[in-house]
């Protein structure tokens, strides 16, 4: 195994931003900067050892420092959407930016995946992993408590890329951290993901409003067009007349994983038939957001040239329920002072 890096442009406030590559025995590569904490590219083979990068993103970090759709983000300090944008803690209510109507997308601002961040390097002879690691600062896009966090990026020779996130705060907060690659197995500039196929371990999932925000139910997907306990393609279902799917123009739902929250499990698979490529996601988060790219407007200056449109990529966000920190009957996204906040999620690429 082995790790360059090199540098990948200064940002407009003047700093100098990384790139760094680590690639294993088998030819995997996979790019990280620590401009945002980005994966920047995910290089597999196919199953004639054809390598291509599945991953959505941009070739420089004037693309990074845009990222409308969070590409390769590092997305925090609460992912996801937060209803009213506000929260009440130990009986005091605290207001966070409204930018996605009334609501709260993502954290807000300074975003998480557009700041810098410390690296440290590991390298054992079976694996390779960076630390991005930073101090996001008492009330810091309006959430209380200095938070010291980091996520641990580690590409092992079992094809495995390794996400463990972990922090501490100072005082009770709402923590909520993911990660917001797009992938598409066919290439990441290689057009639509209807003809993927997705399985995922979930029994329910979480209907929303109109504005996207949980309505507090758990629905079971079984006799819907939500369920993915078998595996089908992303495109059979997407445009069925189901409120759900209108609502949120296709598939961008919350689903309740069917697993033992102490333990990572399998809760997913994107399956390629056209390039054999397959990616099983692992977790012992509670929740997985499965996104479409249905909000995904033209992107016209992606990596090689590529143009990236609505439905081209495809996200598997592992994380707490969207406004967990408002309903009462979701596990909870409220960080207690001190508590340490971690979990792992790996993606896992393999051909058949």
């Amino acid at each position: 195994m082995k790790i360059t890096q090199k540098p990948f442009g200064k940002t407009k406030s003047g700093e100098n931003a990384t790139l760094y590559t680590v690639t294993n025995n088998n030819g995997m590569k996979v790019s990280f900067t620590d401009f945002g904490a980005n994966i920047v590219s995910i290089i597999v083979p196919d199953k004639n050892g054809e390598f291509a990068d599945i991953a959505l993103g941009f070739k420089n970090i004037e693309g990074y420092e845009d990222n409308g759709p969070g590409f390769g983000s590092l997305i925090g300090r609460s992912a996801n959407r937060i209803g009213g944008a506000k929260f009440e803690i130990n009986g005091k209510q605290y207001e966070i930016e409204k930018n996605e109507g009334e609501n709260n997308l993502h954290g807000g601002s300074p975003a998480y995946n557009k700041v810098m961040y410390e690296t440290e390097i590991f390298e054992e002879e079976d694996m390779i992993s960076i630390d991005f690691s930073r101090l996001s600062p008492d009330m810091e896009q309006g959430f209380p408590g200095n938070f010291d966090l980091t996520v641990t990026y580690t590409l092992t020779e079992n094809n495995e890329l390794l996400l463990e996130y972990h922090g501490v705060s100072d005082k009770d907060t709402v923590v909520n951290l993911t990660n917001h690659s797009y992938f598409n197995l066919s290439g990441h500039n290689s057009g639509s993901i209807l003809d993927h196929k997705v399985w995922i371990k979930a029994n329910q999932f979480t209907p929303t409003t109109e504005d996207l925000i949980p309505t507090g139910e758990y629905k079971d997907v079984e006799g819907t067009p939500m369920d993915f306990r078998t595996l089908k393609k992303i495109g059979q279902d997407i445009d069925s007349d189901y409120e759900p799917l209108r609502i949120a123009g296709g598939y961008d739902h919350n689903y309740v994983l069917d697993i033992d929250s102490n333990e990572v499990e399998k809760v997913a698979e994107l399956v390629d038939e056209s390039t054999g490529r397959v990616m099983e996601v692992f977790t012992d988060m509670t929740g997985l957001q499965f996104y479409t790219s249905n909000m995904l407007s033209p992107v016209a200056n992606g990596k090689d040239g590529a143009s990236y449109n609505k439905r081209t990529g495809v996200c598997f966000e592992t994380q707490y329920f969207p406004n967990a920190c408002n309903i009462e009957n979701f596990p909870s996204s409220i960080l207690k002072a001190g508590q340490e906040y971690e979990f792992v999620t790996i993606y896992k690429f393999l051909c058949r």
